[in-house]
This record gives C-alpha cells, sequence and structure tokens, in this order.
C-alpha cells in the first residue's frame, strides 16, 4: 500500500459545522467499506477552503474511485515518497 496525499478544494470548508464534517466522515467511512481492504482513509486536515486528505491505497485509482463515489471534489493526488521531521535532522 502506498501513502497519497488529497487536496480538495471546498469553499467554505472551514465554516462546515461538526454536524456537516460528520456527514462527510459518515458517507466517506461507506463508501470504504464498499470499497475494500485496499484503501484507508487516516485522517484530513481542514482548512478555511481546502481539505487535505491523507489516505493508504494500492494504487491511485481507488483513490479517485472514492472520490466518484462519494461526491467528493478531487482536485490533486500526490503519491508520498518519504517523511521528514524534526527527528530527520537528528
Amino acid at each position: 500500500m502506498h501513502t497519497f496525499l488529497i487536496e480538495r478544494d471546498i469553499a467554505g470548508a472551514g465554516d462546515l459545522s461538526p454536524a456537516d464534517l460528520q456527514g462527510i466522515a459518515s458517507t466517506s467511512c461507506r463508501v470504504l467499506d464498499a470499497l475494500g481492504p485496499g484503501i484507508e482513509w487516516l485522517h484530513s486536515y481542514v482548512t478555511g477552503s481546502r481539505v487535505y486528505c491523507v489516505y493508504r491505497a494500492e494504487n491511485e485509482a481507488l483513490i479517485r474511485r472514492h472520490a466518484e463515489l462519494g461526491g467528493f471534489p478531487l482536485d490533486r493526488i500526490a503519491r508520498v515518497e518519504g517523511l521528514i521531521s524534526p527527528a530527520s535532522a537528528r
């Protein structure tokens, strides 16, 4: 499985209510269950007008299928090639 970073342009994302976010998360989880074990949603970061999602998946096609079935925008997708942090400097 590979890690992917997904960028979704959603006007007003930062103003979504907790109930709105719960509904989005529920839809995402239902679609993930239907797609099977080849894709996993780790977490998402919500900003003013974008949502950045981190997924593990067998391939990019599963990420695209998840967005299609869930009705989610998918503006950019990138396969993560590495990870750095302050620990990388030590």
